[in-house]
């Protein structure tokens, strides 16, 4: 039986693990393979949040996210949601023997089998007063998530701000909960379809038959975003690179004697390349010796920032133009790649580029060893067939989780921004972001575009520098 083969626009909807894709690009009609992995970062947080036992987060997510779950673990903020997210999902599971406790028994919260008192005594510690007098379960139901409430907005901070947070949010907060009823409902509904619920930890939501929505970022995303009357057209960046293309690089890095990476910043997405980088382990890149970077004067400024944000060193070379219709950076790349091989001794090379003229790159020294970086939709089907056949392992950029290159994306944006001040008044907030967003070579949601506007061009704001002079300033 075939690989079976999906639309672009049906990847959203799939769970993926490690293994082949066949996607035909509607477009063009051509058909390509990925080899991705779901990545799971925002599902981590919010299933500790929820208050998945930590043997299934250990089983689930400590292979990939050891470090993220120690984080969380850490956090008192994302802890304390998950400790009253736990109390209530066990009110759910258990309470009419939870009611009768209370009444027959005299028993609270604290005294119960079914509760963390440790947790309990922490979360009072935290001033998080759970334990309440003369409260039965209804009551305590309402004043669990009546405190989730106060509390969930705290830990907007652990999610990237590419997202909704407020959709996150809906997760925990019970919408219209202080209503005569609405928990009743949402108590009917839980034992009612408690299979349906992930890892069984109740969720604010319309259960369906989805599956773990758990499993990845873009599976979670996916259904979220829908369950709030939007599509989530961002699936694609919560994807990375299988294990598999990883190891690859890793061992053309340590069969070589000597490796540099040359990028055609003209030809390579510096974003793209960012997220790369930082998705391999430093150890097994600290081999490179440097990364060249062939730029010309018309690129992204981000080309500018990257040395700043990776341990690799970097060089970086802006070649003049002769004429201004003719760039000669392929050329010059060229000729650098030679002149490391001849009198450096350096054997292999990365090159990152999209541009077919690296094949004659490639032909020229044939005894030096290649891997190629490009992107997809940049290098052409023949390119990608003649490498196959020469043997030399190539990957597509936008493979690699691109969330990674945030911190790259956020720098160059707040630069073009504080570029513009001088000359901000009178400009439209919002033509003035797709500018910023233009001239930092960012392609995006125009909804992430709208957070940006909203945080730092519409909070803009008059200060006094220290020549006692005005001037307009970024507020974070």
């Amino acid at each position: 039986m075939g690989k079976k083969r999906y639309s672009l626009e049906e990847l959203s909807e799939l769970k993926i693990d490690k293994e082949e894709i066949t996607v035909e690009d509607r477009e063009t009609g051509e058909e390509k393979t990925i080899k991705t992995v779901s990545r799971a970062e925002v599902a981590t947080i919010v299933a500790y949040m929820l208050g998945v036992p930590d043997v299934i987060l250990n089983e689930y997510y400590s292979h990939h996210y050891s470090k993220l779950l120690e984080t969380l673990k850490n956090n008192k903020e994302a802890s304390i949601i998950r400790y009253l997210s736990k109390i209530r999902t066990e009110l759910f599971k258990h309470f009419r023997d939870v009611d009768n406790e209370i009444v027959y028994n005299l028993s609270n919260l604290d005294r119960m089998s079914f509760f963390d008192k440790k947790e309990i005594e922490q979360l009072y510690k935290w001033d998080v007063p759970v334990i309440q007098t003369n409260y039965r379960a209804d009551k305590y139901v309402l004043h669990i998530t009546r405190l989730i409430d106060k509390n969930i907005d705290a830990c907007k901070k652990l999610f990237p701000e590419s997202i909704r947070f407020d959709y996150i949010k809906t997760l925990f907060v019970v919408s219209k909960y202080e209503r005569k009823g609405v928990l009743t409902k949402e108590y009917e509904k839980f034992k009612g379809k408690r299979k349906l619920y992930p890892f069984q930890m109740y969720i604010y939501w319309e259960p369906d038959a989805y599956g773990n929505i758990l499993y990845s970022d873009s599976k979670l995303l996916t259904v979220v975003y829908a369950q709030n009357g939007e599509p989530f057209y961002d699936s694609y960046k919560y994807r990375d690179a299988s294990d598999d293309v990883k190891e690859n690089i890793y061992d053309f890095i340590r069969k070589s004697g000597k490796v540099i990476m040359a990028v055609d910043c003209e030809n390579a997405d510096p974003y793209k390349l960012y997220g790369v980088i930082k998705n391999l382990k430093k150890e097994e890149v600290k081999k490179i010796t440097r990364i060249v970077l062939y730029d010309d004067y018309h690129t992204t400024i981000a080309w500018d920032y990257i040395e700043k944000l990776i341990t690799i060193p970097v060089v970086h070379i802006e070649v003049e133009r002769v004429t201004d219709r003719k760039s000669l950076v392929d050329m010059r790349m060229a000729v650098g790649v030679t002149e490391a091989y001849l009198t450096e001794n350096i054997d292999s090379f990365i090159l990152c580029s999209s541009d077919s003229d690296f094949w004659g790159l490639i032909s020229s020294i044939p005894t030096a060893n290649y891997l190629v970086l490009y992107e997809n939709s940049k290098c052409g089907k023949e390119i990608k067939e003649a490498l196959t056949q020469k043997s030399i392992f190539h990957c597509a950029m936008d493979d690699f989780y691109m969330e990674n290159a945030k911190d790259l994306q956020n720098i160059v944006l707040k630069k073009t921004l504080e570029s513009y001040l001088p000359s901000v008044v009178g400009k439209s907030a919002w033509e003035f972001t797709k500018q910023i967003y233009a001239d930092a070579y960012i392609q995006t949601s125009e909804d992430e575009m709208k957070r940006f506007c909203d945080k730092y061009i519409k909070s803009l704001r008059l200060k006094i520098d220290e020549n006692g002079r005005f001037r307009v300033a970024i507020i974070e």
